[in-house]
């Protein structure tokens, strides 16, 4: 463990309910519940009011109305909460030195190095502070030695909290901890461990790195690491998070423009089945023609942070019918999905019926068994252009 890194990691305080009371103060302090408005759908987010009667997200809206039936519901605005983040990005990219944009309500700050010239913790608070005020949004903040201990430090000081946590503390913060507060520890894998008795990090932190081998894989070692405060990975800059994309040179130079949607269809259905495969959201789609003279045009979007195939899809036919203006031949089309962040749970229960939703679910748990080529949409069938 490189005990001389500092990072800070600064999460929203109940994100999406934050933004709403923004928007209308008199919700503040209230139940709120935020997802499908139908006994369908699922919890997306709630206020720590509601928390307390149980209600968290993914639950079914059914049994969270039973829970707290005075509960205040909201379908939710998905452009209003990634405007929102967009805004507390630009104040954290203005002012710290290496930010990273983790998913959409929270930030990785490197600042190893900096604490020559600032006291980092006293930087942190400045920091906090100055989104609070400029956005009017709570926020809280761990700071230790790397990202998964600053990561449980907020976790613990949430809501609108902030703690640090030393090199020398790491062990003592972690010990008593239960192991379901290790980020990336899944359900079945905290049964599995909790049926061999090993409930706190403590207890994990002194297995044998053979046994956690033969019990879970090389899986076993990176939780090993995890409850042993070891976490080596670096804080990736915003700016850099890469893009994915495909194009398509067709066999002959093409005017046919509904082929070319429908091909366009199945190209944005490969790269958001991607996207959800990689627990990712974009919040950019830009798409490429060229036309049979060579000439490139091409028209972008930001969009609501989303990975689900009727968004973008709907999308990208948009920004193609812009681009295609001179009504000549087609050489190649293409598509790009950028702005990437983590955070595939919250695709979208906004923009998107239910139905959509789950139709987009049983569509990937397909292409998992039988391969990605294995279910297309009608309109996204590859006519070979």
């Amino acid at each position: 463990m490189n005990a001389n890194r500092q990072i800070i990691h600064m999460d929203q305080d109940a994100f999406f309910v934050s933004v709403e009371v923004r928007k209308d103060p008199r919700l503040a302090g209230k139940p709120v519940i935020i997802g499908s408005l139908t006994d369908r759908g699922v919890v997306t987010s709630c206020s720590y009011e509601a928390r307390k009667f149980g209600v968290h997200a993914a639950m079914p809206a059914k049994l969270a109305r039973m829970l707290c039936p005075h509960g205040i519901w909201i379908r939710g605005d998905m452009d209003a909460y990634s405007q929102a983040s967009h805004e507390v990005t630009a104040i954290l990219n203005a002012r710290a030195p290496l930010v990273e944009k983790a998913s959409i309500d929270e930030h990785y700050i490197d600042m190893t190095g900096m604490d020559k010239h600032h006291g980092t913790l006293k930087y942190s608070r400045e920091l906090r502070a100055a989104i609070m005020r400029e956005t009017g949004l709570p926020i809280s903040f761990g700071l230790s030695v790397n990202k998964t201990v600053s990561k449980m430090a907020t976790n613990e000081c949430k809501p609108n909290g902030e703690l640090s946590v030393a090199s020398t503390g790491v062990q003592p913060f972690l010990n008593p901890l239960s192991i379901k507060k290790i980020p990336g520890l899944g359900e079945k894998t905290f049964i599995k461990l909790s049926d061999m008795g090993i409930k706190r990090i403590d207890q994990l932190a002194q297995v044998h790195p053979e046994y956690m081998t033969s019990i879970l894989g090389k899986n076993g070692i990176w939780l090993l690491q995890k409850a042993q405060g070891i976490d080596e990975s670096p804080v990736i800059p915003y700016q850099e998070q890469k893009s994915i994309g495909t194009q398509s040179t067709f066999r002959n130079d093409s005017i046919d423009v509904q082929s070319i949607n429908f091909l366009l269809t199945s190209m944005v259905m490969d790269l958001a089945f991607e996207l959800r495969e990689k627990r990712r959201q974009c919040a950019c789609i830009t798409v490429t023609i060229r036309y049979s003279t060579r000439e490139d045009v091409t028209k972008q979007a930001t969009i609501p942070y989303t990975a689900l195939d009727a968004v973008l899809i709907s999308k990208a036919k948009e920004l193609f019918k812009q681009a295609y203006q001179k009504r000549l031949l087609i050489r190649l089309i293409g598509v790009r999905l950028s702005n990437l962040v983590s955070g595939f749970e919250q695709i979208d229960l906004y923009s998107a019926s239910e139905e959509q939703y789950s139709l987009c679910q049983a569509m990937d748990k397909i292409r998992r068994r039988f391969g990605a080529d294995s279910i297309k949409l009608a309109s996204g069938i590859d006519l070979q252009l």
